[in-house]
């Protein structure tokens, strides 16, 4: 079989690998010049005109990032997440939205593992799928994080989808809104009218994206799935915990944990397991992680925001007087929602604005009324905690909530995350 893998950076040479061993003959594609080693004796087609190029292959392999619409080929166009799909032996807890995806995932892989099921967590959050598929049985649970890009042409839904709050995001790579969420709505296409979606009350592109499904449907949020009751968290009329005992902060968490027990109680009802889970998770790094307090300043890196609805939500979650520091690389969406939210909130002291984005979140806020910014130029996120930390007093928060992506000046979120918790560290000496 002659394979073509298009896009060669770690997922790449994650696919070469697997279909190598399954012994397919392999050329590797690309526009630029591979950051990773290519192996040695592999045809290697580099130049803007790569992907136009894939003709006389049985399969393209196309990386998860690369629009299937760039690519030509008379061959079949296919993905890591297809292929996984494919050759999974268990069900597939598939999850997906603009914002929550990793942390929802987590809760529901600790749930049903406090439950006593063996569960693999995949994707963006967890281990490559492909590398992960050997070690699968089929009486395991696979919880996998979805994103548009694994999502844009995948042939077949997860037996139980939950599709959370969908915003705009990714819109420097996605043609309009509409393929946005297109792309979304491959989770619950393919599903069967057995299967399960998990969707958002309120949220219209949620609610499209359900509409695309023959599965049964529930909201969480709602007595369909959990919902919250007189400050507890509750299934059908189970209580499961109190809304204050649960390790995660901000209402967008509350919404998480709906989401996450309401998928796995498809799986288990063991309430006691579920309370064991959603109380003792604290959290992912990056996501309003608290790093250390100095000179009675609290810092917290939320990195992991790179959409404004997440940083909307994080800013609601403390009532102390808050510095807020916000921007990144310019998606080419717009920031106005994110620039009310932030006037609404009258703890706001000042937001330090960075990266490519600053300018415009300064004019988003400015046509709010919101005058307390500084925007910084520096690409050194020293420069960033230190002029965040001018205006913060004992008491206050000093939050990293960008709203952005972080490609303009870092690696990626985790690296602008690590270089925040450094920073931190330097001021306490």
């Amino acid at each position: 079989m002659k394979v073509a893998i298009a896009g060669y950076a770690q997922e790449g040479e994650i696919n070469f690998a697997y279909w190598q061993k399954l012994g397919a003959t392999l050329t590797i594609f690309d526009e630029k010049q591979p950051k990773y080693p290519v192996p040695e004796g592999v045809d290697v087609v580099i130049g803007p005109d790569a992907f136009h190029r894939l003709h006389g292959f049985d399969l393209v392999v196309r990386t998860a990032s690369l629009n299937p619409r760039k690519i030509h080929t008379d061959g079949t166009v296919w993905s890591a997440t297809n292929e996984f799909f494919a050759k999974c032996p268990a069900p597939i807890i598939g999850v997906t939205g603009t914002k929550g995806k990793g942390t929802t995932c987590s809760l529901i892989t600790e749930i049903l593992r406090a439950a006593g099921k063996t569960v693999h967590l995949v994707g963006n959050i967890g281990v490559p799928a492909l590398q992960t598929l050997p070690r699968i049985k089929s009486l395991d649970l696979v919880v996998f994080e979805l994103s548009s890009f694994q999502l844009w042409d995948l042939k077949k839904s997860p037996e139980t989808a939950v599709v959370l709050m969908v915003e705009p995001d990714h819109m420097d790579i996605h043609a309009s809104m509409a393929e946005y969420v297109e792309a979304k709505a491959q989770i619950a296409t393919h599903q069967k009218p057995a299967d399960l979606l998990v969707y958002h009350p309120t949220n219209r592109y949620s609610a499209e994206v359900a509409a695309t499904s023959l599965a049964q449907k529930k909201r969480y949020l709602t007595r369909e799935g959990a919902y919250v009751q007189d400050n507890a968290i509750m299934i059908e009329e189970n209580r499961i915990c109190a809304t204050q005992e649960v390790g995660l902060k901000g209402a967008h968490n509350i919404e998480n944990i709906c989401a996450a027990i309401t998928a796995a109680w498809n799986y288990t009802q063991d309430t006691a397991a579920i309370k064991k889970a959603v109380t003792n998770f604290k959290g992912l790094p990056h996501r309003l992680e608290e790093v250390g307090s100095v000179k009675g300043v609290l810092y917290v890196n939320d990195s992991y925001a790179s959409a404004p609805g997440a940083t909307s939500a994080a800013i609601r979650s403390f009532t102390q007087p808050e510095v807020l520091i916000c921007g990144g690389y310019d998606r080419g969406i717009r920031y106005d929602e994110l620039a009310a939210a932030i006037a609404e909130q009258s703890n706001i002291k000042k937001v330090v604005l960075i990266g490519e984005t600053r300018q415009k979140l300064a004019e988003a806020l400015r046509n709010h009324s919101f005058h307390k910014t500084l925007i910084l130029d520096s690409k050194q996120m020293s420069d960033v905690v230190k002029a965040a930390t001018q205006d913060a007093a004992a008491g206050d928060v000093v939050l990293l909530s960008p709203g952005c992506p972080s490609f303009d000046m870092f690696n990626d979120f985790t690296d602008r995350g690590e270089r925040f918790k450094s920073a931190v560290k330097e001021l306490g000496g």
